[in-house]
């Protein structure tokens, strides 16, 4: 089925689709300069789903409806990412290879207090960002016409949630972030 968008939603969702280029370039950049390993990995994960939202996007800007389907399976992704901060929260990090958790000591904190400016700066700009994206999906969520594209920017827009949510959780586990 072909998707007749109207001008409005042409110009809302390359908008998003410059968006979405936007966080694809950051993430990946700020992984390269990220200093401790475990924000690196984090940032690499959310490049990627970044990339999906993208195609997303253009699948949707060349008359395509998205399918779910495969959608919801990369969720299980989410789920797991969601599980690995749960673990952060509770005091558990992953070596550079992601795998094998073990506990946050001194000795094993990789983020030095200059590295710790470094990457809160990097982690503050990208809170920011995932922020200012989300809203803007808001209104383009409530401008599209047709329910399964509707659905799918939903979709999208609950995913930069969570990873705002996840950049939160990892500043707040190392110090970067107290909420008053």
């Amino acid at each position: 089925m072909s998707l007749q968008l109207t001008q409005k939603e042409k110009s809302l969702l390359q908008d998003q689709k410059s968006h979405e280029e936007m966080c694809v370039q950051k993430y990946s950049n700020y992984a390269n300069q990220a200093q401790d390993p475990q924000l690196k990995q984090m940032f690499q994960q959310l490049a990627q789903k970044e990339q999906e939202h993208l195609n997303t996007v253009n699948q949707i800007l060349n008359g395509q409806v998205p399918n779910m389907q495969s959608q919801q399976s990369s969720s299980g992704q989410s789920s797991k990412q969601s599980k690995s901060m749960k673990q952060i929260e509770n005091g558990t990090t992953f070596n550079s290879v992601g795998t094998t958790p073990r506990p946050v000591t001194a000795e094993t904190s990789f983020v030095s207090s200059s590295s710790n400016n470094s990457d809160k700066d990097l982690c503050q700009d990208m809170l920011m960002t995932e922020k200012y994206v989300s809203s803007t999906y808001d209104t383009t969520v409530f401008e599209c016409t047709d329910t399964k594209v509707r659905q799918a920017l939903n979709h999208i827009q609950k995913e930069e949630q969570e990873h705002g949510e996840e950049i939160f959780n990892y500043m707040q586990q190392n110090g970067m972030y107290n909420p008053q």
